[in-house]
């Protein structure tokens, strides 16, 4: 077990309050939303993904971070990078001080802002200890978070930090073109159908594999069991919804949960936050 490290600090700018969470979004900004979390010792996050790119410095204390297939202890000094739909969970340490800031990127505006193929690919690193990183990301937050700029300069802020991110973390080669399998079929049809009550046999026929092969193999390829990956999809798709400012209960209804409690529950053990607090910002 790793020890709480001594005079862990929160570097929280006067920008920000003390609130345990903080979220941001500009409407003239959609592709950008911030989190800052200032005390998350007791926050716990169950495996998820997020659709968009995710960045973030650890300003305090020390965590357990689980990235894909890695797993590592993070403290501060350190940036993490997720890509999109890639399955993370990162967790305080035995009641350790614990804080954080995070931006979640669209991935289409990255990738326009990152190159002149138009499209994101992956860094290939899942964290980096570069100071300079640290220091410029967190500055971004203390931007984003600051009522008093002007949405432009934001803006302005956001596209000079991204660009220089590929220099910064590398950029891993770009994905090989590959056929589609049954395991991609059952997890589109999934995604798309994931507002309906699905039986395992269905999306199980959808990927032409026997029943245990199928359970196996996509635990393996997603990280996620189907019925998790399909709660998942439900939340994302309901971030979306109250982004938009729609009522929790009728997102609730609408992502296909039995009512606002069911819904609440599983938003806030795969984003520490209730929808209630997401959506307030």
């Amino acid at each position: 077990m790793v020890p709480c490290p001594s005079g862990a600090r929160d570097l929280e700018s006067m920008t920000l309050t003390n609130a345990p969470f903080q979220f941001v979004r500009d409407p003239a900004l959609p592709y950008l939303e911030a989190r800052v979390a200032s005390d998350a010792r007791r926050v716990c996050y169950a495996p998820h993904s997020h659709r968009t790119f995710s960045i973030g410095v650890i300003t305090g204390g020390r965590s357990e971070c689980r990235i894909g297939g890695s797993r590592r202890t993070v403290g501060d000094g350190v940036t993490v990078v997720i890509d999109p739909e890639e399955i993370h969970a990162c967790n305080p340490l035995e009641d350790c001080p614990w804080s954080y800031r995070m931006v979640y990127v669209d991935p289409d505006w990255l990738g326009q802002v990152q190159g002149e193929r138009g499209a994101f690919y992956p860094h290939g690193v899942n964290a980096s200890e570069d100071r300079g990183l640290h220091k410029a990301l967190s500055r971004l937050v203390e931007g984003l978070f600051d009522p008093s700029l002007d949405s432009l300069v934001k803006d302005v802020a956001a596209v000079a930090f991204f660009s220089g991110l590929k220099a910064a973390l590398g950029e891993a080669p770009p994905p090989e073109d590959r056929p589609s399998t049954g395991l991609d079929r059952a997890a589109a049809f999934i995604t798309d159908r994931c507002v309906d009550p699905l039986r395992l046999e269905e999306i199980r026929a959808v990927s032409g594999l026997s029943l245990s092969h199928f359970v196996r193999a996509f635990k393996r390829r997603y990280g996620l069991t189907p019925h998790a990956y399909q709660l998942n999809r439900r939340v994302q798709k309901g971030q979306e919804l109250l982004r938009r400012g729609r009522p929790i209960a009728e997102v609730a209804l609408d992502v296909g949960f039995a009512d606002q409690a069911h819904f609440q529950r599983i938003f806030k053990r795969l984003l520490a936050v209730t929808p209630g607090r997401y959506a307030a910002g």
